[in-house]
This record gives structure tokens, sequence and C-alpha cells, in this order.
């Protein structure tokens, strides 16, 4: 891998730090907004003004910041517009609030997400719920590992073996349009698995594959904030993981899909066989 084999383990480093130090101001500002009566259902959010992305923006912000002081010249992309471009050939990919309907409800599975690619590889990554404290990471060829109340154990994907034995996490669009065509494929996938579960929030999903707590995992139109920390955390822990790419558009309703190695090829066959491989088709 070239420079990359040499930088996986600072760089999965900070990511691990920012997102422990990201997700604390979140967590900080969820927990002000709601003392203050300003955390309401929505469906989304609205506005610059909006509390929700208040938050959102300062957690973008602080991260941003913390990367330009410790990595002056690396690129950066994130979800809230942060946008730099790289000297380095290094570019941090960063989802201040992955799960803000949960976030905006007070349902404690949301999570800050920070991934870096080198040379448009993905190197490292770290995905952190500041709810339930669980702190996921993990470099290229190191492995993957959860961090909980300063004790971590190794991430390894699900053995199974039987599609129809398999729990699957899957998330639905904002679009209503594409949630109707996202439906009409879940009736499809929902009688040729155990189950279905349905978190809210993309990262968090591919850390559970990682963790082995789903079998699989797979959602379109999702953003490269969305899978590049969770990805590179499902594939160190043996997991198989197709994502669009990292300077895709999750506005093209392309699938990512990840699985532990023993469905890979049964979930993949599924999704095709029922038209779930392709792009979702514009409204």
């Amino acid at each position: 891998m070239g420079r990359m084999s040499g930088d996986v383990t600072e760089l999965r480093a900070i990511c691990e730090q920012l997102a422990r130090q990201g997700g604390e101001l979140v967590a900080t500002g969820r927990a002000r907004l709601d003392a203050d009566g300003a955390l309401r259902p929505a469906e989304t959010k609205s506005s610059e003004v909006d509390p929700v992305t208040v938050v959102d923006k300062a957690c973008e912000r602080f991260i941003a910041g913390e990367l330009a002081r410790l990595r002056p010249g690396d690129g950066i992309v994130g979800e809230e517009g942060s946008s730099t471009e790289s000297e380095t050939g290094v570019e941090w990919i960063i989802d201040p609030i992955d799960g803000t309907v949960n976030f905006l409800y007070g349902l404690d599975n949301y999570a800050v997400s920070i991934g870096v690619a080198v040379n448009g590889e993905l190197a490292a990554g770290a995905v952190f719920n500041p709810q339930s404290g669980e702190l996921f990471s993990a470099a290229a060829g190191q492995g993957a590992t959860v961090e909980r109340d300063g004790e971590s154990s190794e991430l390894r994907a699900s053995h199974e073996t039987t599609l129809a034995l398999s729990l699957v996490a899957t998330g639905f669009s904002y679009s209503a349009a594409w949630r109707e065509q996202q439906a009409r494929i879940l009736a499809s996938v929902l009688p040729a698995v155990r189950d279905i579960r349905r978190s809210g929030s993309a990262a968090l999903d591919l850390c559970n594959v990682a963790a082995g707590r789903v079998d699989a995992y797979y959602e379109h139109g999702t953003h490269p904030w969305d899978y590049a920390a969770g990805a590179i955390i499902a594939t160190e822990a043996g997991a198989r993981v197709n994502h669009p790419g990292l300077n895709a558009s999750g506005h093209n309703g392309a699938l990512t899909v990840a699985a532990g190695p023993g469905v890979w090829e049964q979930v993949c066959e599924l999704l095709n066989n029922i038209g779930a491989s392709s792009p979702l088709t514009s409204p």
C-alpha cells in the first residue's frame, strides 16, 4: 500500500479521537436542546437555523478545525458542507450525525462517523455512538475493534451460512418515491430471510455487520460519509462489502451491501434476482 501502510495507525488514532470528541459535543448539544424544549420531532433538518442543524454543523466545524490543525494539507469532505481539496492524497470523510432522525426524536441510535482514504483507498475509520459509549474502529490490515467502558474487543462478522436464517438490516430514503421502491424490494427480501432490522443509521448498521449483530445489510441511496468508516470497519472484521465509491453521490440511488462471508453470495444473488442490484429510479 506504499505510504498508507506506514500511516494507518496514526490515521486510525485520529479517527478515534475526533469521533469520540465530536460525539461528546453532539450528546451535550442534544441534552441542552432537550432541556430547553428545542428538540422537537420533525421529518428532517429543515433550515440553517434548525437547532439540530446547528448541532450538526458545530460538530463538523470542530472536526474539520482539528483536522486542519493536526493534518494540514489533507482533504476534507463533510455532510454539512466542509470541503477542502487534498494536497497530500489523504482525504477525510465526515458525518457529524449519522442517524439524524433518531437524534431528533430522542432515540439513542446515532453516531459520529469519520473515515479516511489515502489515494482513494479507505485506510481507517471510526464510528462513535455517544449514547451507548461504543467506539468502533479499524485500519487497513489491522482488523477492527469495538471499545466500551475502557475495554476493547475484536470485531468478527457473522459465520452464518444460510440466507433463510440471516438477520438483515436496511434503511430507507427521505424521498417518498424512493421509499415506495424500497418497500417493494423489502417485500421480496423479507420472505427469504430470518427478519429485517431498521436502525436509522447506515454507519451503525455496517458496524453491526462487523460485530455479527446482523448477518447482512443493504441500502440504496447512501452517501460516502454514510458508509466510508463503516465499510472499512466491516471489511476488517471479515465481512464482504460493496459500495458505490468515495466519489459517488447518494442522489443516484445506488446500492450499498455488506454481509458475512458465509451468506455474501446468497445475499447478492437475492438482490440481483429481485432487481435490487440496480440503482433506484429517479422520481
